[in-house]
């Protein structure tokens, strides 16, 4: 099979595991409190990393029948990894790995494997034809450990020396994985063993890569000494080695074995301030397969396999904090210029806004985070607030028969707030929804955060939810309300990138000023981006064509990878909604609504008087949600595919 014909460039054989880190960065494991959820163990995190590069990598491995191997698979998905060859192992759990930070030196690590999924990998779990469907093979050493993966491995191997494939070998040394330390010690790297030097260099010779750190040679080639270990490798396997020697960079061997270092070429790495050195071999192995399948050449692939590597050291986690494509060869092509990578603006926001779960091409928004208008109602009907949440749930549940109707196909979403509406928001998380939730006191001027500092409040939001600041905000605005709204939205955008939620900036002149002029959303958002605040979403009432082109070419000069616009509805009547969005028809970056009380309003009150009953609510409700759905569709029939991936 020629290898353009190749369905796959790598195939990844391995660990593949769930790690938690501890959140708190210093704190001993111990006293660990809070701990973030990433995909995890070296092969899972190579093909998760390949995948972000560019490469058709596929993950062989097994996983357990529960969330977790679930959240691996869903993961590895989500990059377009191939898991036709993850199997679901209906016995075991899925491996998990407890990690925390302590400081640059000390990483405490404890393994959760025993009898795990990944490695009850047998060879009959090797299908041929799918080693055959790839250009190559990558393999991690700890499932050289044991003699079922060991076989399952070799037997891989076998079918890729008859189907042409490349072979690589990551040594990936963990000897409480060997069974040389005590279960609790994940973190030491290196315990002399002749047995595991023996049972490495038994299989060395089939494979025409291998990568490993000084101590991962040691293991390999039975000595301390760098250069001997290597030449004794150099003795059973022909393959080219490339040695990673940490901060300094790395060296590549392609044959005989040099007597001292002034013979060996370095390529250089590049200076991080070290958070995190966990992961950061994955991420190493990632880059270089990048060069390696793609014969760039060992320069190249050496840039881009240090270079990866220096980004993750300096981030928490390991797969997440990998870099994509885009981000690598933005800062390759600045590398004189960016000094400290881990610090530069341009490439944190690259990271963020390239490494995004989903996409959304098109987007028809339900908007019920009404707090004060509905109490409001309640009130003018004499009834309690506490009628509300319930009135919020059959609000959702229109909303999602007026979805399914439509046929939407996962481009639906609502705005619900947790005041009232929490339990909506709990019944459709999870669910492939766009899901946002405001955060500012209601009508506030200057803008005041309902529940608290945005630190606090987005600690226990899901991942999935979009952050929605509404700011009521005038360019002619007194400098001292200015001032204070734009520190307050930089504190949330900033508190977004930490925490990794999505920003909705919603922008409304207000309407104490007689001066309304359109235009000044255009001033607005650019005052924005001057100021380095670069919102996922921006949420505007219904503009002129001229203008909704003029913030097209706003949103184009700063942030080409911004998700787009929204339209908002302030209760206009529905016509007047029509004529907004046939003015962005042709508004490319426009991707769709965000309209509440146009579509709730009157049937919501009637509901509060009891002139409605249930079905007859969710009736009206759904009614309109679809007749907005159908104007914006009258000018939009197909989601706009230009910046679909956006």
């Amino acid at each position: 099979m020629a290898s353009q014909q190749k369905q796959l460039d790598v195939i990844c054989l391995g660990r593949i595991a769930v790690d938690f880190y501890a959140q708190q960065i210093g704190a001993r494991l111990e006293d660990a409190s809070s701990f973030a959820k990433y995909l995890g163990g070296s092969s899972g995190n190579v093909a998760y990393g390949t995948a972000i590069q560019g490469l058709k990598s596929g993950m062989l491995a097994r996983v357990g029948d529960e969330h977790m191997g679930r959240f691996l698979r869903e993961e590895l998905q989500r990059v377009g990894a191939d898991t036709r060859s993850l199997i679901t192992d209906k016995q075991r759990l899925t491996g998990l790995v407890i990690l925390g930070i302590k400081d640059q030196e000390t990483f405490p690590l404890i393994f959760y494997r025993d009898n795990c999924a990944d490695m009850a990998l047998t060879p009959e779990d090797i299908d041929e034809s799918y080693i055959a469907s790839s250009r190559a093979l990558a393999i991690t050493g700890t499932h050289l450990s044991h003699p079922n993966t060991r076989a399952a491995v070799l037997k891989a191997l076998e079918y890729a020396h008859k189907h042409g494939l490349r072979t690589a070998l990551d040594i990936d040394y963990r000897p409480v994985l060997w069974g040389l330390t005590s279960l609790g010690d994940g973190e030491t790297r290196f315990v002399e063993s002749a047995q595991v030097t023996r049972e490495l260099q038994e299989v060395l010779h089939h494979f025409d890569l291998i990568v490993g750190t000084e101590e991962e040679f040691h293991i390999a080639g039975g000595s301390t000494d760098t250069l001997t270990a290597l030449a004794n490798v150099r003795k059973v396997s022909q393959a080219t080695l490339v040695c990673k020697r940490g901060a300094q960079g790395c060296s590549v061997f392609e044959g005989v074995i040099p007597a001292d270092w002034q013979q060996v070429k370095l390529h250089s790495g590049v200076r991080v301030e070290v958070l995190n050195v966990l992961g950061a071999g994955d991420a190493f192995m990632s880059g270089l397969l990048r060069g390696y399948l793609n014969d760039e050449g060992w320069d190249q692939a050496c840039r881009y396999a240090n270079a990866c590597g220096a980004l993750v050291v300096s981030r928490h986690g390991c797969a997440p904090a990998m870099p994509t494509r885009q981000e690598l060869d933005d800062y390759l092509a600045r590398e004189q210029q960016v000094k400290r990578p881990d610090r530069d603006a341009r490439l944190n926001h690259l990271h963020r806004v390239t490494t995004r779960k989903r996409q959304w091409s098109e987007l028809c928004v339900f908007a019920f985070d009404h707090r004060k208008q509905l109490a409001d109602m309640a009130r003018e009907a004499g009834v309690g607030e506490e009628r509300i949440p319930q009135l919020k749930t059959l609000l959702l549940t229109a909303a999602r028969q007026a979805a399914a109707e439509a046929g939407l196909d996962g481009n639906s979403g609502i705005l619900a707030d947790t005041t009232y509406g929490q339990a909506a928001l709990n019944e459709i998380t999870g669910q492939g929804w766009w899901i946002g939730r405001p955060i500012e006191q209601p009508s506030s001027r200057p803008l005041r955060l309902e529940h608290g500092n945005i630190g606090s409040q987005l600690i226990d939001w899901p991942q999935e939810h979009v952050v929605k600041c509404l700011v009521f905000y005038h360019p002619h605005d007194a400098e001292a309300l200015r001032r204070e709204q734009d520190e307050l939205i930089g504190d949330v955008y900033r508190g977004c990138c930490k925490s990794g939620h999505e920003l909705l900036l919603e922008v409304i002149l207000p309407e104490d000023n007689a001066d309304r002029d359109e235009r000044y959303y255009l001033d607005i958002i650019a005052h924005f981006y001057q100021l380095g605040i670069q919102p996922d979403w921006w949420k505007l009432p219904p503009l002129s064509a001229e203008n909704w082109q003029k913030v097209g070419a706003l949103i184009e000069a700063n942030d080409p990878y911004c998700r787009g616009a929204v339209i908002l509805g302030l209760d206009s009547p529905e016509e007047t909604l029509k004529a907004g969005f046939a003015a962005a028809a042709d508004a490319r970056w426009v991707k769709g609504f965000a309209v509440g009380r146009t579509i709730f309003g009157q049937p919501s009150r009637r509901w509060l008087q009891g002139e409605l009953d249930d079905s007859a609510l969710i009736a009206q409700v759904k009614q309109k949600y679809l007749t907005l759905i159908g104007f914006w569709r009258l000018y939009r029939p197909q989601p706009d595919s230009a910046h679909g991936s956006r």
